[in-house]
């Protein structure tokens, strides 16, 4: 046996990571680019502060007042006992991943989607399985049915808007599907939920419908709390039950929930940019569009664009001008998130010289 004795399926694999450059213009992780305002921080820092006088104890365990405050949140009659919440969402798949996976259980997703989703199957030891998305990334669901009839998953995971494509499942897509999955549960993965364009439902509305559905939510993307490391879902009270199996005790620092807590005090605030961030948004799909580009329709807060022949030499091009944005998805294609009115101008003067330059 090699050193150290790495799981062999392990071997080789580099860990999950956006490159991390020092570039004027960084718009690869799909952040808000809004940080919160001195109001929020200090509000933040009081409640930090308070719980500090604690650390010498355990915190709540079942973070009662934060699930309830998230509950508020969500609204959809969603009730604290059908919330629950960890360190990012990335904690979240993992838990539902190991408390419905497992050997000889089977996830399902749909291709191209979020590349953390096989990373979490396969450290929960769950086989991964993954179905095509059509042309334009939206799902043909009598093929998604066919499939989930195929491997009957114990989990199908759901992104809507979907990573990197940016593209929403209507609702009668998350209906048929958890049908077809019956006794599986069905995780619609809401990360960028709060910039879907109007008229897009969420599948929080489903909830009293399907009993196997779950809905995740993050505060790192709308409320501009990447940082603070907190994602949450809403389900029936017994998935919340069944996850409490698995979770590492008293998983939700002090700090942590205090933090949150603070944030939701302050929602209307932090969110107050989205809509700012929905219409760049837009205006950058049409932009790109005006360029000849391939663009994904986007209810994020980022832009799936293409095709390039050499997509690395385009991604090259705009890091060596300054802007970082995101080499991922299908061959040809590249994904910017949407900055400030600076930041996406920079994008976009940068992105011309490039294109001038490859012609």
């Amino acid at each position: 046996m090699s050193w150290p004795p790495l799981r062999e399926e392990l071997r080789g694999i580099a860990p999950y990571g956006a490159p991390q450059l020092d570039v004027p213009v960084q718009l690869n992780v799909n952040e808000n680019p809004y940080g919160p305002s001195p109001r929020v921080v200090a509000d933040i820092a009081t409640a930090v502060a308070e719980a500090a006088g604690t650390l010498h104890r355990y915190p709540d365990r079942e973070f009662t007042e934060l699930r309830a405050a998230l509950a508020d949140y969500l609204g959809h009659d969603v009730s604290p006992e059908q919330v629950w919440a960890a360190n990012g969402s990335n904690e979240i798949m993992l838990q539902l991943l190991q408390a419905f996976g497992g050997p000889g259980r089977t996830a399902l997703s749909f291709a191209p989607t979020y590349s953390m989703y096989p990373e979490y199957a396969r450290d929960a030891m769950t086989t991964w399985v993954a179905g095509r998305r059509e042309s334009d990334f939206s799902l043909d669901l009598d093929a998604a049915r066919a499939l989930v009839r195929e491997h009957r998953p114990s989990v199908v995971l759901l992104p809507s808007p979907n990573n990197p494509t940016g593209t929403a499942l209507p609702a009668e897509a998350v209906t048929a599907l958890c049908e077809e999955t019956g006794d599986g549960v069905v995780v619609v993965d809401e990360a960028y939920g709060e910039f879907r364009r109007a008229g897009t439902p969420s599948a929080l509305e489903l909830l009293p419908r399907h009993r196997n559905l779950v809905v995740t939510r993050t505060m790192s993307k709308a409320f501009a709390l990447a940082g603070a490391r907190l994602g949450y879902l809403a389900a029936a009270p017994e998935i919340c039950d069944a996850i409490r199996v698995v979770r590492l005790p008293y998983h939700l620092s002090a700090i942590t929930q205090a933090t949150a807590l603070a944030a939701l005090r302050h929602a209307p605030e932090l969110l107050g940019r989205v809509e700012e961030l929905r219409g760049r948004r837009d205006e950058t799909v049409r932009w790109l569009r005006e360029q000849g580009l391939e663009v994904a329709d986007s209810d994020a807060n980022f832009v799936l664009f293409g095709r390039f022949a050499d997509r690395h030499a385009v991604w090259q091009g705009l890091v060596d001008r300054g802007v970082l944005v995101r080499e991922t998805g299908p061959d040809g294609w590249l994904r910017v998130s949407i900055g400030t009115a600076e930041e996406m101008t920079a994008f976009t003067d940068a992105l011309t010289e490039v294109m001038e330059e490859q012609r």
